[in-house]
């Protein structure tokens, strides 16, 4: 542990401009930046902030190896696709191992940015030249944001994980899941105690910052699924006061009254497909008129600001396969549609590496449960055969798990340019240059990747509350009838059908401790390997979902290289390090 934590604070300073080295007659280092001359100022103290959002663009770059991305192929909304050499995918699909180490990259670059929030709470209180407490505290607040948002996804997908609130390089023990959730939501109440009521790009609030009400939204989640999960009704802080039901209630309120964030009119509008050069070209949306009676039109368009969008990770056309990879949206391209088809067969969707194929059961669920869903099923899932009546199974001839459905939410998304030498192309180099350029798919893949949108937030007021309120709000936006009682039941499939292939399935159906059955109904879904129709034979996949879930109740295992440099301190999650765990592949 003790190599970790030293690399990671030599790699955060230096992002920083710091270095932790002093001259060996521990003389005042006048050409270097170090913890004891930086930060410094009021603009310093932002430099550290930014830095601190770095590993957002760190997974970027990897994202097969994030939480994640981990949480749209675990659930049961997807499976895990790609080739056959793509036995990542797949291993996490089935929480399987692929190597020793398949997740040490997400480890060390989430606790980077654990390392920053250290390092900036302990320093940016002694920076002068603020303008305001306010500006201080935004700042600070952030910090203790960007802490809990790091150790809520290290906690979800580990568990048993080191738990350093501190800059300074020290052994550490596993802490206990009680600590370390205790110190996420004790950093959020901070968080949501510090940063002024502001929304972002308002006061001192940077465009694509946190902002108090983003805490205020992840304090709901954070305890859901710790109170779920673990069995308890409230948490114990690290000065063992509690964070309650009703504490959570009061901010979530604050965040539905008070935030300026808002539903989007329409629910298709969230989602790239309805962008200004593709909307009228896609026969599902062409000619279509909102539930406001306005013409469907993508949120993000002519660079507008989303009100539904609560924290997001943006980018730009400036990425290279050098340091800036991740600049462009890593995820789009992982789930755009596998194979080296011509893009008339895919239109408007755009190419990439195939994972999370729907699995065939949520669009069947779906349909059973709320026949009249008739703006989010479709608006969420492509089915294939009704949509793409000239796609090619079988992409690139090795696809894995293949199915009948597509998730249209954050797949790369492209537009008819209207030259016959290129005939289409990635919508989002056209939007933002106004030319019909060559397309790049693994690059110029840019819009928003929310993370927190309001609806989830309406959602967890009414479970948090037992009402209906939420629910409905987000139902009338449907044009689905109100439902006149709560019920567990009715939330749960609410959050299924609204939250569908986001990412936030997968710790909704631990905490509801409804995993294993919810899982399992995916064993026998027809699929396509290789382009031939068979069943998602799982038996000999380490027994099956249920088994591997019930084997490792959800967590991922640790990297072997962090087990072997604590030197027997660290003990690997359960249900790893035996055969059963390791895949090998479809076949």
């Amino acid at each position: 542990m003790k190599k970790l934590i030293y690399n990671v604070i030599a790699i955060a300073s230096a992002a920083l401009l710091m270095s932790s080295c002093e001259s060996f007659l521990d003389t005042k280092n006048l050409t270097q930046a170090t913890t004891d001359n930086y930060p410094q100022t009021a603009d310093q103290a932002k430099q550290v902030v930014t830095g601190i959002y770095n590993p957002l663009s760190l997974w970027n770059a990897n994202p097969q190896m994030s939480f994640l991305y981990i949480s749209q192929l675990a659930s049961d909304d997807c499976l895990g696709g790609g080739g056959e050499n793509d036995k990542l995918m797949q291993s996490e699909d089935l929480l399987m191992n692929n190597g020793t180490n398949m997740l040490l990259t997400f480890w060390t670059d989430t606790y980077k940015g654990v390392q920053r929030a250290n390092t900036a709470i302990e320093t940016l209180g002694k920076c002068t030249g603020y303008a305001s407490d306010d500006q201080k505290n935004q700042l600070l607040g952030e910090a203790y944001f960007l802490r809990a948002f790091y150790y809520y996804q290290l906690a979800s997908l580990f568990e048993n994980i080191p738990l350093t609130t501190s800059s300074a390089a020290t052994e550490l023990p596993q802490s206990a899941p009680d600590a370390t959730w205790g110190q996420i939501i004790s950093d959020l109440k901070q968080a949501i105690t510090l940063m002024p009521a502001k929304k972002f790009g308002s006061g001192w609030v940077e465009s694509g910052h946190a902002d108090k009400w983003n805490a205020e939204a992840m304090m709901g989640r954070a305890f859901l699924f710790y109170t779920g999960f673990y069995n308890k009704t409230d948490v114990t802080l690290p000065d063992n006061s509690k964070v309650t039901k009703a504490d959570v209630v009061t901010w979530i309120d604050d965040c539905v009254n008070n935030s300026g964030y808002s539903l989007v009119p329409d629910y298709r509008n969230l989602w790239a497909y309805t962008n200004r050069l593709t909307v009228n070209d896609y026969a599902w949306t062409k000619g279509k008129k909102g539930v406001d009676g306005k013409a469907l039109k993508f949120v993000e368009d002519d660079n507008a600001v989303n009100p539904e969008a609560m924290f997001a990770i943006k980018f730009s056309k400036f990425a290279d396969w050098g340091t800036t990879i991740g600049y462009s949206n890593g995820y789009a391209l992982h789930f755009g549609v596998r194979g080296a088809q011509d893009y008339a067969k895919t239109f408007p969707f755009g190419q990439g590496w195939g994972a999370g194929p729907v699995a065939p059961n949520l669009w069947s669920d779906w349909a059973t449960a709320e026949p009249n869903d008739t703006i989010r099923r479709p608006g969420t899932i492509c089915n294939i055969p009704n949509e793409l009546t000239n796609y090619t199974y079988g992409g690139w001839t090795d696809y894995v798990q293949e199915t009948d459905y597509y998730a249209k939410k954050w797949a790369p998304i492209t537009a008819k340019t209207g030259n016959s030498a290129n005939p289409y192309s990635s919508f989002d180099a056209i939007m933002y240059s106004y030319t019909a350029q060559a397309t790049n798919m693994q690059l110029w893949n840019i819009h928003d990747l929310v993370l927190m949108r309001f609806a989830d937030v309406l959602l967890m007021q009414s479970e948090l509350k037992g009402d209906v309120a939420g629910i409905n709000k987000v139902r009338a936006r449907a044009k689905l009838p109100a439902i006149a009682t709560y019920s567990l039941a009715a939330l749960q499939n609410e959050r299924r059908w609204e939250l569908a292939c986001e990412g936030v399935r997968w710790n909704d159906i631990r905490r509801w401790h409804i995993a294993e059955t919810a899982l399992a109904a995916q064993t026998g879904q027809p699929v396509y390997y290789k382009g031939k129709a068979e069943t998602n034979v799982t038996s000999h996949n380490g027994g099956g979902y249920a088994a591997r879930y019930k084997a490792t109740n959800g967590f991922f295992p640790i990297p072997d290289t962090e087990i072997s440099l604590s030197g027997g301190k660290f003990k690997q999650n359960a249900g790893w390090g035996t055969t059963a765990s390791e895949y090998a592949g479809w076949k």
